[in-house]
């Protein structure tokens, strides 16, 4: 099979989905065929891609938690990647280039404030890990406040700033002195802040916690409960960065500058992975990194490869003003969300979030797993959020026009129809607390997706159907 075929067959999926889940993951495989979101894909452009098996065009609405910012496949993205491959390859890390002073140039020149010191990583919890030893290294302190549902990454000081017992059980103990408390409490913070706190850590507008989203009297209090007792503040943008909440940053909107920031994921143009760790230009903080310059290391992170896509994103989004898209784009969804929520309120209890950052969360926790597999029989790729299973994510490419828009509320409603059919079972069900865990459990609502997968697939529904909308 080429690898850059277009169109595929039956035993071309099969055959993927095998080697997949021989020596990947089964239960992924199993997950992601039973919600019908077992797309292949192939001709990767503007807002979504194409389902390699029937030929659907698909909206991409996860993006890789905002990994497509720039769209994708986009040919700016594309053709800086192909010149950078004819000088670079990815560089030493100990070395210096002049690709590398370029990046860090434009990254200084969109930062906040004064935020406009680089560190490299590899990726975001890299990032996040980087991020914490900073602040702890520059504070001599021990204690991190972090946010309950916090999503910040897999790796080893972010998992242990995850707020969700979910991601952490399986590896505890974790890292000690990090505490927990609710996104939005102030009081709960001012509980626990002092002089003992390295950092206060937080995602301007939380993703995996269900797009909740930092307005600014809660942000500007932070950062005078920091100021107040020397703790860092960090914001946690990989998300958020970039344009995607209608500013090139989040905290942008209320004009609170971090003391540390990262960054990853749409920094890649969907095509390099890159993340830095942004700093202020304080003495505390830079007077730190210059005493111990190999505080952090990464191989890979500021490659120079990575460092030349990077360019060419930050240019592409000021040359666009994409995050002016992204904010009349997102009050154009919003508003049609909120239509679509009047006229389902048994199933829409709430409409959230910032530019393309939108989160729909439903009346049961069940619904996000209905609502998934129901997009993706219309087109739309979306998954509800990890930490929040009955709020869905819709994180666009930050280039979608408004006739792409118009089509993917269309779709919205057409899902939502079909979602309708599953109700007259589950309705009844979800009154009754024991059989209502079951709708919520995951490995439940797999099982059953499964079987009606499989008669589908056996009746040959699946592909009439699919066939039609193509």
């Amino acid at each position: 099979m080429a690898l850059w075929k277009d169109t595929l067959t039956d035993n071309d999926k099969k055959l993927i989905f095998s080697l997949f889940s021989r020596h990947i993951s089964k239960g992924q495989t199993k997950t992601m065929r039973a919600a019908h979101l077992d797309f292949i894909e192939t001709r990767r452009k503007g807002i979504g891609f194409t389902d390699g098996l029937f030929g659907r065009k698909i909206i991409d609405c996860f993006t890789s938690a905002g990994c497509f910012n720039v769209g994708r496949g986009n040919p700016e993205i594309i053709k800086a990647l192909n010149e950078a491959l004819k000088t670079y390859d990815i560089g030493t890390n100990l070395l210096q280039s002049n690709v590398k002073k370029e990046f860090i140039k434009k990254l200084a020149s969109v930062a906040p404030g004064d935020c406009n010191q680089v560190i490299f990583a590899s990726g975001g919890g890299d990032a996040i890990d980087c991020a914490i030893k900073l602040a702890r290294g520059a504070t001599g302190r021990k204690k991190i406040i972090a946010m309950k549902k916090a999503y910040h990454g897999h790796t080893g000081y972010s998992l242990s700033a995850n707020g969700k017992d979910y991601y952490r059980h399986l590896f505890e103990p974790l890292e000690p002195n990090f505490v927990f408390v609710q996104f939005g409490d102030l009081d709960a913070i001012r509980q626990v802040a002092g002089i003992d706190t390295a950092a206060i850590i937080l995602e301007p507008v939380q993703g995996e916690g269900g797009i909740f989203v930092g307005d600014d009297y809660y942000l500007k209090s932070l950062r005078t409960i920091c100021n107040q007792f020397g703790i860092m503040l960090i914001f946690d943008e990989i998300q958020t960065g970039f344009g995607r909440t209608g500013r090139m940053f989040a905290s942008q909107h209320s004009g609170v500058v971090p003391d540390i920031m990262t960054l990853a994921k749409s920094i890649s143009g969907g095509l390099f992975p890159n993340a830095v760790v942004m700093y202020r230009n304080i003495p505390l903080l830079t007077q730190y990194v210059k005493s111990n310059p190999e505080f952090h290391q990464s191989i890979t992170g500021g490659s120079d490869i990575g460092c030349a896509v990077g360019i060419a994103v930050i240019d592409y989004i000021v040359k666009n003003r994409l995050w002016e898209n992204a904010e009349s784009m997102g009050n154009i969804i919003m508003e049609g969300l909120l239509s679509i929520q009047h006229e389902n309120p048994d199933i829409i209890k709430e409409i959230r979030g910032r530019g393309l950052m939108i989160g729909v969360e439903y009346t049961h926790e069940y619904m996000g797993a209905l609502m998934a597999d129901s997009l993706a029989r219309h087109g739309i790729f979306a998954v509800y959020s990890g930490n929040q299973p009955q709020v869905m994510r819709f994180m666009v490419p930050i280039t979608i026009h408004e006739q792409e828009v118009q089509t993917m509320l269309n779709i919205i409603r057409k899902a939502i129809v079909t979602m309708r059919m599953y109700m007259p079972l589950t309705k009844p069900l979800s009154k009754i607390p024991l059989l209502k865990k079951l709708l919520d459990d995951i490995h439940v609502q797999i099982a059953v997706f499964d079987i009606i997968r499989y008669f589908e697939d056996i009746l040959g529904i699946t592909k009439r159907n699919y066939s039609k909308e193509a």
